[in-house]
């Protein structure tokens, strides 16, 4: 006996082509199995969850009614594109995403062709968008550009340059803004859906284009007024008014769970030319009770029951480096008035969340805008204030200008909490920290220090925090090797190393959180093991030292080799004319897909294993 299938539709889309063959009547019970099937995978494999769930039904539509991947489109961050992953041949492989060798979490041109552009960082889409738009016009192409840009991305900058200049040279291209809580959400009803509609049909763009051939033979004044009057007339129900002034033609909002609306709405869009701007509403969680609820805890998920939804964590283990800069940042704003924190909307990922309920009026959130983040701190310092930004390594290279032209050249006190540096595995590598110790040792006036445990971590931040110059601890994703930190905090002496194991032949100068893999091999093989600390003032005379004492030494860092702290210690002995044996172990010269920590650190022969098999080699 053949037993039934619990997605009979969803199993019969292998491709967006075999979607746009079904009867748009069974479009809504497609979208039910999509969303169960989504809710069902991705509790196995961990991801993100709740933006993905908010976009089923506009992920069926744009797929329903574009003639993809012929149209181009093109998603923002990728947090919301597993339903495109599901629709577009890959649902057979949800299971190995986020997993080595498996599916990437985010869209990724050599994994599909209808991934028409690799993401990870927020608000590029119509940026992308809008340069395959000049593409298709410069080539002749007919084919049509969408980009989908949501789940906060708006706050960022990017996004509304992209808008003005798209405006301003009337790109054929249409942006869905994905709006799932931002602030200018209005209500949601039929009175602005019938709106839409009817503004997007054939007989209001023939009254229009219309209107525009009959004025533009009339005097200008005539044609202002008209102009004018249909703006302020539209935004009276519309929150659209800041689009149009920026060239785009804004339709909405409209319910983006709401399927034949959204169906026939992109179809009136799609025959239409310029810039358009289509703003759908969606709810984050949408179908499982527990994501709508919390949508933020069911942003980014491990695996769980999805009977239960996400079980509470344990208690024990020690906190991870996060938590460590959460209580410092608390425990120093209790003693410093002037410490003000600062986050590029990551306060959760941060480690902020207890010091924004308590600390609210010294909490700034600036959204994604990682450049405002630094010169704002930039400003705050110089009229006496102690700013310190938590930030992702990955984000704050895209702050580098702001960092050398508002920080380091003014020589600012601003202390930078760099979190998920190194290798931060599943999110890939438009997330992984590997390159601020080489992008950063470069800059003068910075301090930069990398810990390699717990406690280490709370006493560099204080240490950061008392300097009057710029400074920087970058710490790893997760927990450490398990010191506690001790409350009692004192400041570290800059550029002092720390030697934790005496050995003969071999000197392993470890870089943060390295320094255990380090101890590790150090025990099997006697060899000296030394605590770094400083990748920026370096320690000359302990690095002269082990040259004149040692046969070898081996340098040890989670972070590109090219420019990194090895490279900082290569350029000391040069400068001094030591010549011993010179090893560098770190990132290799090219991205790392995803996969789990561990597993790409034995990858990059980074674990005990590995840094053993290196210093045997011939």
């Amino acid at each position: 006996m053949t037993p039934v299938s619990v997605y009979p539709l969803l199993e019969s889309v292998d491709s967006p082509a075999d979607l746009r063959r079904l009867p748009e009547s069974s479009l809504v019970s497609l979208a039910d199995e999509l969303r169960d099937f989504l809710i069902q995978s991705v509790a196995k494999t961990g991801g993100h969850f709740s933006a993905n769930l908010g976009t089923v039904e506009l992920t069926v539509a744009l797929h329903y009614v574009f003639n993809t991947p012929e149209d181009r489109l093109v998603w923002d961050v990728g947090h919301q594109s597993y339903p495109h992953k599901i629709l577009t041949g890959r649902r057979a492989r949800m299971g190995s995403l986020r997993r080595k060798c498996g599916l990437a979490g985010f869209p990724k041109r050599c994994e599909s062709p209808y991934d028409t552009f690799g993401v990870g960082h927020s608000s590029t889409s119509i940026s992308a968008a809008q340069g395959m738009a000049i593409a298709a016009a410069a080539t002749g192409s007919p084919r049509k550009t969408v980009a989908v840009i949501g789940d906060g991305a708006m706050t960022a900058g990017m996004a509304f340059e992209a808008l003005n200049h798209a405006g301003h040279l009337k790109t054929d291209m249409l942006v869905v803004l994905n709006d799932n809580e931002m602030s200018i959400s209005p209500n949601v009803g039929a009175l602005s859906s019938y709106l839409t509609r009817l503004l997007t049909g054939p007989l209001y763009s023939t009254v229009r284009e219309g209107g525009k051939r009959i004025l533009s033979h009339m005097p200008h004044g005539m044609w202002e007024m008209a102009k004018r009057a249909e703006e302020h007339a539209k935004g009276l129900v519309t929150p659209g008014t800041l689009f149009e002034e920026l060239g785009f033609n804004y339709f909405g909002p409209i319910d983006g769970h709401d399927l034949p609306t959204l169906v026939q709405t992109l179809r009136n869009l799609r025959d239409l030319k310029g810039p358009r701007l289509l703003h759908v509403i969606t709810r984050k969680g949408k179908g499982y009770k527990l994501a709508e609820t919390e949508p933020v805890t069911y942003h980014g998920v491990g695996t769980f029951d999805p009977t239960r939804g996400i079980a509470a964590a344990k208690a024990g283990g020690g906190p991870t480096y996060t938590q460590v800069f959460g209580d410092w940042l608390c425990d120093m704003a209790a003693a410093d008035p002037r410490l003000m924190g600062i986050t590029p909307a990551m306060r959760e990922g941060s480690g902020l969340v207890e010091f924004s309920e308590r600390f609210p009026e010294r909490y700034f959130d600036v959204g994604i805008a990682e450049q405002h983040a630094l010169t704002l701190a930039a400003g705050m310092a110089c009229d006496g204030l102690k700013p310190v930004v938590a930030i992702y390594s990955t984000f704050l290279q895209r702050a580098y200008d702001q960092l050398i032209h508002d920080v380091a050249i003014q020589n600012l006190p601003v202390l930078f909490a760099v979190d998920r540096a190194g290798l931060v595995g599943p999110d890939g590598p438009t997330h992984a920290g590997s390159f601020d110790l080489s992008y950063l040792r470069c800059l003068p006036n910075l301090v930069v220090m990398a810990p390699a445990d717990e406690n280490e971590c709370r006493q560099m931040l204080y240490t950061g925090f008392q300097l009057d110059q710029p400074s920087v601890v970058r710490y790893p994703r997760g927990k450490g090797p398990g010191v506690a930190p001790v409350e009692t905090m004192q400041a570290l002496p800059i550029g002092r190393a720390e030697r934790r194991r005496q050995g003969r032949g071999t000197a392993l100068l470890a870089f943060g959180a390295l320094v255990p893999v380090a101890e590790a091999v150090g025990e099997r093989i006697d060899a000296t093991v030394v605590n770094m600390r400083f990748v920026k003032p370096l320690d000359v005379d302990t690095v002269l030292a082990l040259a004149d004492t040692h046969e070898r030494l081996v340098t040890l860092e989670d972070n590109a080799i090219a420019g990194g702290a090895g490279s900082a210690v290569n350029e000391c002995l040069a400068a001094h004319g030591r010549t011993p044996r010179v090893l560098n172990l770190g990132l290799p010269d090219r991205f790392l897909d995803h996969g789990e920590r561990g597993e790409l650190l034995a990858e990059c022969g980074l674990d005990v294993a590995g840094v053993l098999a290196a210093l045997e080699a011939p």
